[in-house]
């Protein structure tokens, strides 16, 4: 008797192996045992579950109320360009001994963590699209503080059980809210306490929103010293005839403008509007 085991059934789909799935199950022998595992029973599993199983038993382990784990959670706000830099930062200022970092793409894994080498903080990436000797490789050094840092994608943030494990960065955002929860239970395990730091842009601003909405969060926006995002540039701001000067350059983050984006300092669109309407001798001089 031959037994087959698909674990975390539903990060199977989420990942998008359905295709290659289903291209393995035509080469199975026809007569065997078949377990199937997953965290969450949405349709896309039913379905698979029902493809695969013959009359199964299904047993279903309703959650155990547990203390809520020890972990703080901070964002911090940063343009874009500027994460690797401030991660290395907050490396080197923050001396954490261990820190894994997710990003959204293997590509950026590879990216990130070169870059974190030539800044000479060992990293590794970790992804799928290394080989399993590699990735067990990663884990082991990462374990014995070997690698400070392993700059993964979110298959770390499942079935991972590091110990002691300090601090877990978002570099880029979670695509949803089950996979932030993922993420960030990978530190502040078995009792200890864990630091999740989120880094977040003027464009994932309403992403990380949505993710706080979902967990009942409201997370200060930190800024770090040096690393302040830039004010976003207004639409409002554009002139309205060739007589007008121009907008002046925007300063960089050393000399933010302090009326930038301030409601009540600039004309709104509403103004201008009337102010267009009732003819030329109606705009400001200038």
């Amino acid at each position: 008797m031959h037994t087959l085991v698909l674990d975390e059934a539903d990060r199977l789909l989420d990942t998008g192996f359905a295709d290659e799935w289903a291209r393995i199950a035509q080469l199975l022998p026809a007569r065997r045992q078949n377990l199937l595992f997953s965290a969450t029973f949405a349709p896309a599993v039913q379905a698979l579950a029902d493809g695969l199983l013959r009359e199964p038993v299904r047993i279903d382990l309703a959650p155990v109320a547990e203390a809520a784990p020890d972990i703080e959670q901070l964002a911090i706000s940063v343009d874009t360009r500027h994460r690797t830099q401030l991660l290395r930062h907050l490396i080197d200022t923050e001396h954490w001994k261990r820190v894994l970092v997710f990003v959204a793409t293997q590509h950026a894994a590879d990216i990130v963590s070169e870059k974190l080498r030539k800044a000479r903080i060992s990293a590794e990436p970790f992804h799928g699209g290394l080989s399993q000797g590699k990735r067990t490789q990663v884990l082991a050094d990462f374990k014995l503080s070997r690698v400070r840092a392993v700059v993964a994608t979110d298959l770390a943030a499942r079935g991972l059980d590091i110990t002691d494990l300090p601090v877990v960065v978002n570099y880029d955002l979670p695509r949803s809210a089950d996979d932030h929860t993922h993420r960030m239970g990978r530190t502040g395990r078995a009792g200890a306490s864990g630091l999740a730091v989120s880094f977040v842009s003027p464009d994932t601003e309403d992403h990380l929103r949505l993710i706080e909405k979902r967990h009942g969060l409201a997370l200060k926006r930190e800024v770090v010293r040096g690393f302040e995002p830039e004010p976003i540039a207004r639409a409002d701001t554009m002139n309205h005839s060739n007589s007008m000067p121009s907008a002046p350059a925007r300063p960089g983050p050393a000399g933010l403008d302090p009326n930038g984006g301030i409601k009540g300092k600039r004309p709104s669109k509403k103004d201008k509007l009337r102010q267009l309407q009732a003819g030329p001798s109606a705009l400001p001089p200038g």
